[in-house]
């Protein structure tokens, strides 16, 4: 080998080792890192904007307010509160009653009643009610009618003993026409069955919400009493095509899965007018899904209706 070759052979391994050099581990390159300490990361700068809550948050968990849940309606919350779709939707501007969201806090008393305007009058009504009640045992007794017609007068002893006994008789009337009362509200309607067919299903606190009558399809189906038509519509789901009425006092009663809705939302409708015709609508039989709520509160249909 000549001297020249020996030369350029020495070169091209000087440069070998120089680059093995650079590509050794104390000689790696520096990663060019980004993040540099003392820099600020981009997540706090969008958490520094205001967090967007629902609309009426300020207001979770007072009185006479509602959250709205995944899956709930104007309609099912109206019936879930006692009151209707449209007056939830007027007491909180909502202009497009299928646009409510998950979160949102809805006013769900009238606004005068929560401020306390609207509770006097119930409070002193209910007295008069009570009187008026009270006052049909004395007219079965007449004692009083007869006084005050001129009846001639008994002797002192006799009159004493006859007040006597009217008065005991009159306080057990009243006694006895206080005991009926305290089962039934002076407000609740006096219930009649919104159907014929005989109970295939109880109610069960927490489960079943209502009774379920059977029938065949294009039965009957009447008011239990008179009242308001407040909803007429299949939008509530597992209800099928449903007529809510709204009663006196705190009083709605529910009508599911009928095959033929025959009222109309605002409709004033009578206790014992055909309102529907039975079907199964959402359901697995023909059949009448009956509610009777007070307050929103479902309550036992076969307690308040008559016995059959």
């Amino acid at each position: 080998m000549s001297m020249t070759s020996i030369c350029r052979l020495a070169s091209a391994l000087a440069v070998v080792a120089v680059l093995a050099g650079c590509a050794s581990p104390n000689h790696r390159a520096p990663v060019d890192d980004r993040v540099r300490t003392g820099s600020t990361p981009a997540a706090p700068i969008t958490s520094s904007q205001p967090v967007r809550l629902p609309p009426g948050a300020e207001n979770a968990g007072k009185p006479g307010y509602y959250t709205v849940k995944p899956g709930d309606t104007l309609i099912r919350i109206g019936l879930e509160t006692g009151q209707t779709w449209r007056d939830i939707a007027t007491w909180n501007s909502v202009t497009n009653p299928n646009l409510i969201e998950v979160g949102q806090v809805l006013r769900v008393v009238p606004p005068v009643a929560e401020a306390g305007a609207a509770a006097a009058p119930v409070v002193a009504a209910k007295p008069i009610t009570s009187s008026r009640i009270e006052a049909r045992p004395l007219e079965a007794g007449k004692p009083a009618s007869a006084a005050s017609a001129g009846a001639k007068p008994t002797p002192p002893v006799a009159s004493s003993n006859a007040a006597s006994s009217s008065a005991a008789s009159a306080s057990d009337a009243r006694d006895t026409s206080k005991d009926a009362k305290d089962s039934k509200d002076a407000d609740e309607p006096a219930w009649i069955w919104p159907a014929n067919g005989a109970i295939i299903g109880q109610f069960e606190e927490g489960k079943r919400k209502g009774v379920a009558i059977a029938g065949k399809a294009g039965d009957p189906v009447v008011a239990a009493g008179d009242g308001r038509v407040v909803y007429a519509g299949s939008g509530l789901r597992g209800y099928g095509n449903l007529v809510i009425i709204k009663h006196t006092g705190d009083y709605l009663t529910a009508y599911a899965h009928n095959q033929t809705l025959l009222v109309k939302e605002d409709q004033v409708v009578r206790k014992g007018q055909k309102i529907a015709e039975m079907g199964a609508t959402d359901a697995d039989r023909v059949q009448l899904h009956f509610e009777i709520r007070k307050q929103g509160k479902p309550i036992d249909p076969v307690r308040q209706l008559p016995a059959r």
